[in-house]
């Protein structure tokens, strides 16, 4: 297709076309009554002007007769630009006046009329158009008294050729107007559909261009772009996962197939037998554990767990999760304490649990002041569960007294799999922080990772509930499965 052709077939050049039509239509109506109504009143005021000549010419008629009238009939058809006179006998013969000729029947009717006429001055031999009305007198005689209408002729001709011109101004900026603005918008819309096609060829970095004047095509960009991001986002996550899947869980596999090899080369006891199988489901339950985990992270990336949003209490999940774990804790030596206020929340309860079951179990594991720091009167062994409410949104906290997470090292401890030097040496398979940040990315929130002084503070920072709804989801016990 050849540029001219795109260029006409742009929604912007049809647009623009139709626009032109309808100020083009518009433009003539306006004219068209412009002319009709000055036409109207050069008439009324020919019909004015001719009304007062008979009135005038009846009175003289009526005072001074038939020999007053045809004096004065000739000297008012002497004068310069004179309107029509004529006085006709009752046998038609014309008796004064300045008309030569005039449509046939013209004099036999009274009233108004428009007809074609000559003066008795006239060189040429050219009709002309006048407005002329005849008047009946006593004794049979005829008036006639008219106006030549070549004035309403030449004006509405300057009417008529003002709107040729105009439209033709009108139509020629119009197509020059739409072929600017087609020609710019085709310009824009060639240079994302370049894009498009990189992105197609595999390229997800390629971004749409986006200009300074804020209109629609470039908030549609702005809104491409995020889409994009969000997009690439994904497919990078997706191929972190299939790598971390392939180095990750390769280890234990190995090393379940490992075991149960061993268990089935070595002649033991019965008792060798139901060791080696009570390990291998104990690494299958592990497995399971780590697949559960990255379902349950994908659903939330992906925006499926949408669809099971409730009203509930923050603080009501927080307590739970307090019942939940606080023998674990005693069983490790710690202390977990809980601190709630109300917390309004619009979302996936079970998901919310879970990346909170998540941060307290990560608590539990690595939450133990480091050996040597402090006496045992100031070692904390605790950890606190805060949920709270700050202007429009809710605060899920976890606060241990650990050695915590560097700063430097915080970004790369939510990705999937990551585990840190310090937690190495402990069983988990990396995917509770993950699971957190990506439950509350799908609630329009986030996790933040901060220090306690000494310790770790991780929060999910979820949006408020709406006010006007005072409906709590019904109280669930809240389960979560194991994914730190």
């Amino acid at each position: 297709m050849t540029a001219f052709g795109k260029l006409i077939r742009t929604t912007a050049f049809r647009l623009t076309l139709v626009y032109l039509f309808l100020f083009a239509l518009f433009a003539a109506s306006l004219l068209a009554y412009f002319a009709w109504n000055t036409r109207r009143l050069i008439t009324e005021q020919i019909a004015t002007t001719v009304n007062a000549e008979i009135g005038e010419i009846t009175d003289i008629y009526n005072r001074r007769g038939l020999h007053g009238l045809l004096i004065t009939m000739g000297n008012r058809a002497l004068r310069p630009g004179a309107n029509l006179y004529l006085v006709t006998a009752p046998n038609g013969q014309a008796l004064a006046g300045n008309v030569g000729s005039l449509a046939p029947g013209v004099m036999g009717t009274q009233g108004w009329s428009e007809t074609a006429y000559r003066r008795l001055d006239d060189q040429d031999k050219t009709d002309h158009r006048a407005l002329v009305r005849v008047t009946e007198m006593d004794n049979g005689f005829r008036l006639l008294v008219g106006r030549d209408l070549e004035e309403r002729r030449r004006l509405f001709g300057i009417v008529a050729k003002a709107a040729q011109w105009s439209i033709l101004v009108v139509v020629v900026l119009g197509i020059g107007g739409g072929i600017f603005v087609a020609r710019r918008v085709l310009h824009r819309i060639d240079a994302m559909t370049g894009t498009t096609k990189t992105i197609m060829a595999g390229d997800l970095s390629g971004r749409l261009p986006v200009g300074r004047s804020g209109d629609e095509l470039d908030r549609l960009a702005e809104n491409l772009n995020a889409m994009l991001e969000r997009i690439e986002a994904l497919m990078t996550g997706l191929k972190e996962v299939s790598d971390n899947i392939a180095h990750d869980l390769k280890t234990p596999l190995t090393r379940l197939r490992n075991r149960a090899e061993e268990a089935l080369a070595k002649s033991g006891c019965e008792a060798d037998y139901r060791a080696a199988l009570e390990r291998t489901i104990e690494e299958s339950d592990g497995l399971i554990r780590t697949f559960n985990a990255l379902l349950m992270i994908a659903r939330a990336e992906s925006g499926q767990a949408r669809g099971n949003m409730d009203d509930f209490d923050g603080a009501d999940v927080a307590n739970g999760i307090h019942e939940l774990y606080e023998p674990l804790a005693e069983d490790d030596g710690m202390t977990l304490l809980v601190k709630t206020m109300p917390a309004p929340i619009h979302g996936n309860r079970e998901l919310i649990s879970q990346a909170l079951a998540n941060l307290v179990e990560n608590a539990i594991k690595y939450g133990k002041p480091e050996a040597g720091e402090g006496s045992p009167s100031t070692a904390k062994n605790e950890i606190l569960i805060e949920a709270r409410r700050e202007g429009n949104q809710v605060l899920l906290s976890v606060t241990d007294h650990g050695p915590g997470i560097p700063e430097g090292d915080r970004k790369h401890a939510v990705e999937r799999f990551v585990r840190l030097e310090a937690s190495r040496t402990l069983p988990g398979s990396g995917l509770g922080l993950s699971l957190a940040s990506a439950v509350a990315t799908l609630h329009g929130g986030e996790l933040r990772l901060g220090d306690s002084h000494p310790g770790l503070v991780a929060t999910l920072v979820l949006p408020a509930r709406v006010a006007g709804s005072d409906r709590l989801a019904a109280q669930t016990q809240d389960v979560p499965q194991k994914a730190a």
